[in-house]
């Protein structure tokens, strides 16, 4: 058994299960997520303290196509297996994608179901997550790197129905420095540019239907989450930027579940060091359509 102050996890993402009041909890798990990557863990537990584990969830054949930065796996039950949408840098090009892979059980094993990664080949792209629309169309939202376009942005593509491809070309949703709360991000290796962050976007329908996507950046070099809302209820946008970021304190790559005691529950790591990153649950209310914290 292992608690929150002693669980280093990046990228924390829930699955509750009310059936066995459990809650699911996988994230970036390799103890130097930047190096060497060996696979995802996960953890089981009843009160978002105390968790079981580690599990063991994805380990890479030989012939996988990454072995290096395993990053920020999401699990999604959908049409009666459970896929796993993650970041690994190819091989081949050492470059960032998110592929896509599939398992029967919510703890694996998880085999590679896309044929490598289902962003663009020649592009950097990390931190995808699933969206179904309103037609039952599958899409995935993730973000262009900072490194490769200076200002990150979040990208939306459409998905084949099994979930293994993409349909057509990637929408980009907005750029980073369109939010009014977000600061250029100092990088030594990046310093000739002026770079804005994207990460961990994530798709969530307010009470009254609104869309609201959640998305880390920085203010100040200090990791920040904030909120855009669709304009037109539509995966398309356009986006609107909340002026003030929801969390500032060193935290983000947010997600957002329903806890068993019947309130929405933030899913976040701080601080955004490593090794010292942990997990973090913040009740959050919403009034208005808008996201706030307790």
């Amino acid at each position: 058994m292992v608690s929150n102050k002693d669980l280093q996890i990046r990228d924390p993402f829930v699955v509750p299960v009310p059936g066995e009041g459990k809650y699911y909890l996988f994230g970036s798990t390799d103890a130097n997520i930047w190096g060497k990557g060996t696979g995802f863990d996960a953890y089981v537990g009843e009160d978002l303290e105390n968790w079981e584990g580690p599990y063991p969830v994805f380990r890479p054949q030989e012939d996988f196509y990454s072995d290096t930065n395993f990053w920020a796996p999401e699990v999604y039950s959908y049409k009666d297996r459970y896929y796993m949408f993650a970041t690994f840098r190819r091989k081949d090009n050492h470059l960032l994608g998110t592929a896509v892979l599939v398992a029967d059980h919510l703890l694996g094993p998880f085999k590679p179901h896309s044929e490598g990664p289902v962003t663009p080949e020649d592009w950097s792209s990390l931190d995808g997550t699933l969206f179904i629309d309103h037609a039952g169309d599958p899409w995935m939202i993730f973000c262009h790197e900072w490194q490769q376009v200076a200002d990150g942005e979040v990208c939306a593509v459409r998905l084949t129905n099994d979930l293994s491809s993409a349909i057509g070309d990637p929408v980009v949703l907005f750029r980073a420095s369109e939010a009014p709360w977000t600061t250029s991000f100092k990088a030594a290796k990046y310093k000739d540019q002026e770079n804005y962050v994207t990460d961990g976007p994530y798709l969530f329908h307010a009470a009254g239907g609104e869309l609201l996507l959640l998305w880390a950046s920085f203010i100040d070099n200090r990791y920040a989450l904030g909120i855009a809302k669709s304009q037109s209820g539509s995966i398309l946008g356009p986006w609107e930027h909340e002026p003030e970021a929801l969390y500032r304190n060193d935290g983000g790559h947010a997600m957002i579940f329903r806890s068993f005691r019947d309130t929405w529950m933030l899913a976040i790591h701080t601080p955004n060091q490593t090794p010292h990153e942990r997990p973090v649950f913040l009740e959050l209310y919403e009034v208005n359509g808008k996201l706030t914290l307790a």
